[in-house]
């Protein structure tokens, strides 16, 4: 699989859920396979999420550490593998890009931090609860 799909993954991951641990990251990799999933079974859906992994990663405002202006994305673009967090998160990137990561999520396709109410969730049942992200099924 391509190096350029498992490092915007990882970058994802990191920038998103570092603060999450090995699980938290792990359930944030799972929401952009699972996009993915649904991009090859729902083609008009590549509009909405994107047509690959890197593609889904920085689709505008989609992942917040990839937005113009938001404060992770210097930080995402300089991490490097001496950042453990990295490192981990490289490995699962790995694992999910290949297809070897169980989805902990439910299925999830999107999240959002519990103290956070997104307009696009209100109402909706979360699929599970990991870390500070509540991850929802909406799709």
């Amino acid at each position: 699989k391509s190096e350029k799909q498992i490092d915007t993954l990882a970058r994802t991951i990191w920038g998103e859920a570092r603060d999450q641990g090995k699980v938290g990251m792990h359930a944030v990799a799972n929401v952009v396979v699972n996009r993915f999933e649904i991009t090859k079974k729902k083609p008009h859906k590549v509009k909405q999420f994107g047509a690959n992994v890197q593609d889904i990663c920085r689709k505008h405002k989609q992942f917040s550490v990839w937005n113009k202006g938001d404060p992770n994305l210097p930080k995402i673009l300089a991490v490097t593998k001496d950042d453990p967090e990295f490192v981990m998160a490289l490995a699962l990137a790995r694992l999910a890009v290949n297809g070897e990561l169980k989805d902990i999520t439910g299925g999830a396709d999107h999240y959002h931090t519990r103290t956070s109410l997104p307009w696009w969730s209100k109402g909706k049942k979360a699929s599970a609860y990991i870390g500070d992200h509540k991850f929802l099924k909406l799709i």
